[in-house]
């Protein structure tokens, strides 16, 4: 390991903060880095709680106030994890405080804004990347190197589907993720936006779409504790102001289509996202509730034993595996977080680009908005490419 050091600033400590602490608690210990990560400070509105997290987790030290953060002189990069509504200032405050900038997806809620944050990140020289975890995923990355190398041929169909359960009660009460002030949309960009990056990573730009979202439960109990997964309603109901499931069909640039579906209320769904790739010579598919597998299709075997092979992408040649355990010991959500963090780390430390980056990330968003204006019009809308 290098005597050189990178200083973390997190902000936010919940989900995806412990997420991303893990990440950069164990990163240096699996990968051979160019510089050492070290967890410097943590960031949360409740400072009690936030500096509890903090010495739980190995954080130096902690700050309810992410702009104390994101100033400091000992901070060198700044890690977003909190939700979407606070991406644009924390994000375009870092950037002209000279720091690199890591940012939870969606990168914001609206083209606008996602122009300002590439425009930040642009003017200041700094690294910036986007946390589109699932391309960190080996099947998926193996995926990714089958699809060039021309495996299945010239891509024609493409089906991305997001499906998780945890909002079918309609008993269960209100928190941030249901309000559009505080989330943006509901499964639209929550999961929605997972799907559109990794069919602009796997597949090509999406220049067309046309699409419809409903929220099927339009009230629900108001809002009071929550610890995990489990939360306890407050006193009255309110009104649910994002979307309960969105589908939309796309036209890609290359010539292929594509059906994209994201849905909170699909009962036994837990968190069942999934591709299918079809091409003129086979077919990949992977699903993250079974992700060190990646099923291939080939026209190119013989009439006898054609069939659906499983890759169990955990050998030490498939991307991100050989890092760590031997082959058969299956990795989890929490590699896909230290993953990232390595490829961060290493661009960052080397002077390289990092992806996805902010432009993936604003692209994703023209994408989603383009969604929401083919509802408004009732037809199909073009993407905004940004550059």
């Amino acid at each position: 390991m290098s005597a050189k050091t990178l200083n973390v600033a997190l902000i936010g400590y919940k989900f995806m903060g412990k997420a991303h602490s893990q990440a950069w608690r164990t990163v240096g210990r699996f990968f051979d880095l160019p510089a050492e990560p070290v967890m410097k400070v943590i960031c949360g509105r409740d400072a009690a709680a936030v500096a509890e997290f903090a010495q739980r987790w190995g954080w130096e030290s902690s700050t309810p106030d992410w702009r104390d953060a994101v100033t400091r002189k000992d901070v060198d990069l700044v890690d977003i994890s909190t939700p979407g509504y606070t991406h644009r200032d924390i994000a375009v405050a870092a950037a002209e405080a000279g720091k690199h900038v890591f940012c939870e997806k969606p990168l914001t809620f609206t083209v606008a804004e996602a122009k300002e944050m590439l425009a930040a990140v642009r003017k200041a020289g700094v690294k910036h990347m986007v946390n589109f975890n699932y391309r960190r995923v080996p099947a998926v990355a193996l995926a990714k190197k089958m699809i060039a190398a021309g495996d299945i041929g010239e891509v024609r169909h493409a089906r991305f589907t997001y499906l998780q359960d945890w909002l079918v009660d309609p008993q269960f009460p209100m928190n941030w993720r249901l309000r559009a002030d505080a989330a943006g949309s509901g499964a639209h960009g929550d999961l929605g936006a997972h799907s559109i990056d990794l069919a602009r990573f796997l597949v090509d730009e999406i220049d067309q779409v046309v699409g419809m979202k409903k929220t099927f439960i339009t009230e629900r109990p108001a809002e009071g504790t929550s610890s995990g997964l489990t939360a306890t309603a407050g006193e009255g109901t309110e009104k649910v102001t994002v979307d309960d499931a969105s589908v939309f069909l796309a036209k890609f640039a290359g010539g292929a289509f594509g059906t994209f579906e994201a849905t909170r209320l699909a009962p036994g769904r837990k968190n069942f996202n999934r591709f299918e790739i079809n091409g003129s010579k086979g077919t990949l598919a992977w699903c993250f509730e079974d992700l060190n597998y990646l099923d291939y299709y080939s026209t190119d075997d013989p009439d006898d034993r054609r069939g659906f092979r499983r890759i169990i992408a955990t050998e030490g040649v498939h991307p991100y595996a050989g890092a760590w355990w031997p082959p058969g010991h299956m990795m989890g959500y929490d590699h896909t977080f230290s993953n990232a963090a390595a490829d961060l780390v290493t661009n960052i430390a080397s002077d390289k680009h990092c992806s996805p980056c902010f432009k993936a990330g604003a692209r994703c968003v023209a994408v989603l908005e383009a969604v929401d204006n083919s509802i408004k019009s009732n037809g199909w809308a073009k993407v905004e490419m940004i550059e």
